[in-house]
């Protein structure tokens, strides 16, 4: 790949490196990574406008495309598509930010400012319709799938499908009751997130293609969720995350009824079907089906006190809880 960054680039990369599990290239000031642009070239567009945005606006960490010798994005070698990306090398000083609350909360008051709302990656404000039109089409798709595959993963899952089926309607519908929440303010716009937030400042680069465009409270649910399954007592530490966020940006109750209705939509789940859908390992997920099913019960036991432990009374603000939990 140095020959590919010297020919279509003019960039002498003279040492291999990885950061981040990715593959990179050194020059004298910079780190190179190659991506696939294979039929993701609109999105990757959207993606690099916005970390140009943020990487003018000090957050110098943010990976950015880099034109080749004929100012285009995307390179063909093998009759594949490429993008080549440059990020920051990473100095001996670097630091990893400890409170990522506050720095997401940052990243969000940034993204705010952003003057266009892309088109392919931006969710903001189409929760709702995007959720019925993913459990249509995930119940259609298992169906086929499972006709075709009549394998054991096929068998559980479509013995699993009712329930899963049963809380996204619950979450479409807090969703959509939602909606009419009145008491919103500014911090509610549409800003710069991560498709799915898991705590990305502590890597030394963040990444474009990690990025999309919607709702804040996307990125706080997403990391919950993440924290909710695991097997330690996470609300400690989502206690602490929801306070240095707040202290930047305060939730309105409007982005906490988003929060809740997110963490009750099983994205958790529909990320293992997808993966089957699109060739991923049927013994993999398989197994990653039966570990959810073991820890859903958790999930719901701790999303039942989920208001609790952040810190807030629902009774008090009128934010309706699901009681079946």
């Amino acid at each position: 790949m140095k020959d590919f960054l010297a020919m279509n680039y003019g960039i002498q990369a003279y040492e291999k490196t990885v950061f981040d599990g990715m593959e990179g290239f050194m020059d004298d000031n910079y780190v190179y990574f190659i991506i696939s642009g294979e039929q993701k070239e609109m999105i990757h567009m959207e993606q690099a406008a916005l970390a140009y945005y943020l990487h003018e606006n000090k957050w110098t960490h943010v990976t950015v495309p880099v034109p080749n010798n004929q100012g285009g994005w995307m390179s063909e070698q093998d009759n594949n598509g490429y993008m080549v990306l440059k990020g920051e090398k990473p100095s001996g000083t670097d630091k990893i930010a400890q409170k990522h609350g506050k720095r997401l909360a940052q990243l969000h008051m940034t993204g705010t400012m952003y003057a266009y709302e892309p088109e392919l990656i931006s969710s903001y404000g189409q929760w709702k319709d995007l959720w019925i039109d993913k459990l249509t089409a995930f119940e259609q798709k298992a169906n086929e799938e499972a006709r075709k595959n009549p394998c054991s993963y096929y068998r559980d899952l479509m013995d699993f499908m009712p329930y899963l089926s049963g809380i996204s309607e619950n979450a479409i519908q807090y969703m959509q009751e939602s909606e009419y929440e009145s008491r919103f303010h500014e911090t509610d716009q549409g800003t710069i997130t991560f498709r799915r937030y898991h705590g990305q400042f502590s890597r030394h680069h963040l990444w474009l293609t990690d990025f999309a465009y919607d709702h804040p409270a996307r990125d706080l649910a997403e990391f919950i969720r993440n924290q909710l399954l695991q097997t330690e007592d996470p609300m400690d530490g989502i206690q602490a995350f929801l306070e240095d966020y707040q202290q930047v940006r305060p939730l309105s109750v409007f982005s906490w009824r988003l929060l809740y209705a997110r963490l009750l939509f099983p994205i958790h789940f529909f990320d293992v079907m997808e993966r089957g859908f699109t060739g991923g390992s049927y013994s993999y997920c398989h197994s990653a089906l039966h570990d959810l099913q073991k820890r859903q019960p958790v999930y719901e036991r701790r999303l039942r006190r989920f208001f609790d432990y952040a810190g807030i009374s629902s009774k008090e603000l009128q934010i309706p809880v699901l009681h079946w939990l």
